[in-house]
């Protein structure tokens, strides 16, 4: 995705002092690694990563005490503690990081750096989701406490030229010994290189610098740097953000489907309430059988996957009178016709009467994790098929915003192999 313009109506990319494990001090660079902090299924995989190793990085992500003060203070001791036992210890020179996660053929490379934050209106970095103010609040907490970016943002932006200076300069970097290497459990293989060079470091501030980014991951935590950065004003460290950006025209994301799991809607009352209103037909599992169903019914229309009785119920065709008494109109016709849209104002909204809240909705991002627990709590699956990333793509450039949860990209970055301090 590129802009025409100069460089201040792009992207401003900069280096700064990583804040890094000590391999000698640790377990393994493995072992202190984890997903990014929403992708963590409470609070089991909390136990899991914190048993890893203790010094795992969901130490300070996830904090566990009892009330959210509580927990914010004791990342922020974690982090001192760390400090000063030389667990982490923060580079000599500043440096953008490329980073690379390869496995079974897929390979995705991008650069690591401190990103200058601009609204939404400015059209540089384009959000494509919703927020949840309450998730914001939480992050801007941990940040707020521990003076740092923990983890960062999955930024992709497109550039078409053969020759584009950035990419260059990372596959250059991939030509080197990395600063770091480990390969994580999920069979992902990780390395790290640090750009220093002031000459190449300058050909990436001119190559990003007349292009713009869409948020592929991260949306809460972009709008915490912009909560944040507008309490402590400007010019601070606060005006920038850790974020990974990645050149999707060399290496293309996955993009897969957030699904839902309604804790208090049994199936039997979801079914009953779509009566009439859409199709419901069973289709034969297990999972990845009824999935591939899913997958064939969203290429005529919308279509989601019901399940937590032990069945699997496909539910599609809308009546369209119904689609037009609660979708709204005031939005291009590629967003009323979202599943994420329809499920949230048609099934949520208008027949189930669920509040988009966490005593109600959780947000998995694994389908056979979403139906395991609403089996566990009596609740109801939904299951989405995933939207195309060029359907987002153009929405977000018409700055439309998608119902939160619409989307997960990927692969995600590693979080613990590089943060970013701002003291």
């Amino acid at each position: 995705m590129t802009t025409s313009g100069t460089a201040d109506h792009g992207l401003r990319l900069i280096p700064f002092h990583g804040l890094r494990y000590d391999p000698e001090r640790v377990g393994s660079l493995a072992a202190v690694t984890s997903p990014p902090y929403d992708v963590v299924v409470r609070p089991d995989g909390v136990d899991y990563l914190e048993s890893a190793d203790p010094h795992n990085i969901v130490r300070l992500i996830l904090p566990q005490a009892a009330t959210p003060a509580a927990r914010n203070e004791q990342a922020a001791h974690t982090l001192r503690a760390w400090l000063t036992e030389g667990v982490l210890s923060a580079d000599t020179e500043p440096a953008l990081y490329v980073y690379e996660q390869c496995r079974a053929g897929l390979l995705q490379r991008g650069i690591i750096g401190a990103l200058a934050l601009s609204p939404a209106d400015a059209g540089i970095v384009l959000p494509h989701e919703d927020v949840m103010p309450d998730v914001v609040t939480d992050r801007a907490g941990l940040m707020r406490a521990t003076s740092a970016n923990l983890e960062p943002l999955l930024l992709t932006y497109r550039s078409e030229e053969p020759e584009a200076a950035a990419a260059g300069i990372v596959a250059a970097a991939a030509r080197r010994a990395p600063l770091l290497e480990t390969t994580t459990e999920d069979g992902f293989r990780h390395r790290l290189w640090a750009v220093t060079d002031p000459a190449e470091l300058a050909a990436v501030t001119a190559d990003l610098g007349h292009r713009q980014a869409l948020i592929a991951d991260g949306h809460h935590r972009w709008a915490t740097y912009l909560r944040l950065q507008e309490e402590h004003g400007s010019p601070t460290p606060w005006d920038f953000g850790l974020v990974l950006l990645v050149d999707t025209a060399r290496y293309p994301l996955q993009v897969r489907a957030i699904h839902r799991m309604l804790r208090r809607l049994p199936v039997a009352d979801a079914l009953a309430a779509l009566d009439g209103h859409f199709r419901v037909r069973p289709v034969d599992g297990p999972l990845p059988l009824a999935m591939e169903a899913l997958a064939d019914a969203s290429e005529r229309g919308n279509a989601f996957l019901l399940a937590g009785d032990g069945r699997f119920h496909l539910v599609t065709d809308p009546a369209l009178d119904l689609l037009e008494r609660t979708v709204r109109r005031d939005r291009p016709e590629a967003w009323r016709r979202l599943d994420a849209t329809v499920l949230h104002a048609t099934l949520l909204d208008a027949l189930w009467d669920v509040p988009d809240a966490p005593e109600h909705i959780a947000y998995i991002h694994d389908a056979a994790s979403t139906v395991a627990m609403a089996e566990r709590h009596g609740g109801t699956a939904v299951l989405l098929h995933p939207v195309r990333e060029d359907v987002v793509r153009d929405l977000a450039r018409q700055g439309v915003t998608m119902p939160r949860k619409s989307t997960s990209f990927g692969p995600k970055p590693a979080t613990g192999l590089v943060l970013r301090s701002l003291h």
